[in-house]
């Protein structure tokens, strides 16, 4: 596992700005996708800069070469965020192949459920993939995430963990 340390820009917000803004954690998953983290990575931090957002970044990796398990991953990603920052109070689960274009994209953790992320991608043409499509970018408070007991880990391969998990939470 990668930990990320917090991104300089990340820690200059004054005390005022520090207490209405909540401490974010961005969890990735991957397997051999070195290439695709660092680009997501050198467009994400401008734009959490840019929204004046406390964050830091997990990253989380599969080794071997068993079937790819992404919902596992994040709940390792939860859990051991959790541990390290005790004071994180919003994780953002995020596909390393989604690369944001928008700043108006607000990575947060709303109170009223969780948020899906990825509306619009334009390998889709910029619509949903399908009408409940909950996938690629997912923000949820730490209540939000325990309520539900994470992701299942019944999921191998790619797709279905974060459909279930809303289905799960609005349910």
């Amino acid at each position: 596992m990668l930990i990320i340390p917090p991104h300089p820009g990340s820690a200059a917000l004054t005390i005022s700005l520090l207490r209405m803004y909540p401490t974010r954690a961005y969890i990735f998953t991957r397997r051999d996708r070195y290439s695709h983290l660092r680009l997501l990575l050198h467009h994400l931090h401008p734009i959490l800069q840019r929204q004046q957002a406390r964050y830091q970044v997990f990253v989380i990796e599969q080794a071997g070469g068993d079937d790819f398990n992404r919902a596992a991953l994040m709940n390792v990603g939860f859990a051991e965020a959790s541990k390290r920052r005790p004071d994180l109070d919003c994780f953002v689960f995020h596909d390393v192949d989604l690369v944001p274009e928008d700043d108006r994209n607000l990575y947060e953790c709303p109170a009223e459920g969780p948020k899906h992320l990825a509306v619009a991608v334009n390998k889709w043409k910029y619509r949903l993939l399908y009408a409940r499509y909950f996938g690629g970018v997912t923000a949820l408070s730490k209540d939000q995430f325990v309520d539900v007991n994470g992701f299942s880990n019944s999921f191998y391969g790619w797709g279905g963990e974060d459909d279930d998990l809303h289905h799960r939470q609005v349910s």
